[in-house]
């Protein structure tokens, strides 16, 4: 783990946010809004290169395989970022373990209100590990969004239909999330029967048209530090 840089002390966090799907981001984005005097967002157009340094990288884990711990460790190895921030409703401890082991500096659930993910990120910036308590209820901040929410469907339901569009068996699903899999069965029943669909060729292809791919794959330009990204084809995508 490469040595952390010691916080700026002046003006507000400048953060990152990472994640592969523009809906999320912006979700994020907009509940960050209303505090620009203590949190700016200096990376969120995948499209721009690397301009800057940031002081937290805040890591959106949905539909990125919550397991993946090599995304974690090419965000921790960066020089571009201070610190590393998972953001996540998976609270497995061998989940939170990991990425602690890893040099993560926060764990922080998306069940934080606005207000509690900024004291949250401001206490990171300082130098302390924050680790979110478990969640004791499931509910996301609203002004958070995610794919086919205007559908009906859940996070949750959102993130295995995005993972089921990427081409992911239901084994890998469960593996890259850590729930069971009779958990991610009760997701698909549920979601097939909110997009109207009966099979998983035809969830795919609902998948594909409602904005369900990834609209690049943001680590690209973290790992080659210099903007370049890649732009997932929808036609690429396995339906089986």
């Amino acid at each position: 783990m490469p040595p952390r840089m010691p916080p700026r002390t002046t003006g507000p966090i400048r953060l990152a946010l990472v994640d592969d799907y523009d809906v999320v981001l912006g979700g994020l984005a907009h509940i960050l809004a209303a505090y620009r005097d203590r949190v700016v967002i200096t990376e969120i157009d995948a499209n721009k290169p690397l301009a800057e340094d940031v002081d937290i990288a805040l890591y959106d884990s949905f539909a990125q395989g919550e397991a993946d711990t090599g995304q974690i460790d090419l965000l921790v190895s960066s020089p571009r970022a201070r610190r590393v921030v998972v953001y996540t409703w998976s609270f497995h401890p061998e989940l939170i373990a990991s990425a602690r082991e890893r040099g993560v500096d926060g764990y922080l659930s998306k069940t934080l209100p606005a207000h509690e993910l900024v004291d949250a990120l401001e206490a990171v910036h300082a130098g302390r590990t924050v680790i979110s308590e478990h969640p004791s209820h499931l509910h996301v901040d609203p002004g958070l969004d995610w794919p086919g929410r205007h559908e009906g469907l859940t996070d949750r339901e959102s993130e295995v239909l995005a993972l089921i569009t990427q081409g992911r068996s239901n084994a890998d699903i469960a593996s890259a999330t850590y729930l069971s899999p009779n958990t991610i069965k009760s997701y698909i029943r549920s979601l097939y029967r909110k997009i109207g669909v009966t099979s998983r060729t035809q969830a795919v292809l609902w998948g594909i048209g409602h904005g369900f791919t990834p609209d690049h794959h943001r680590l690209d330009a973290w790992r080659h530090g210099d903007g370049t990204t890649i732009t997932t084809d929808p036609a690429s995508v396995s339906a089986d």
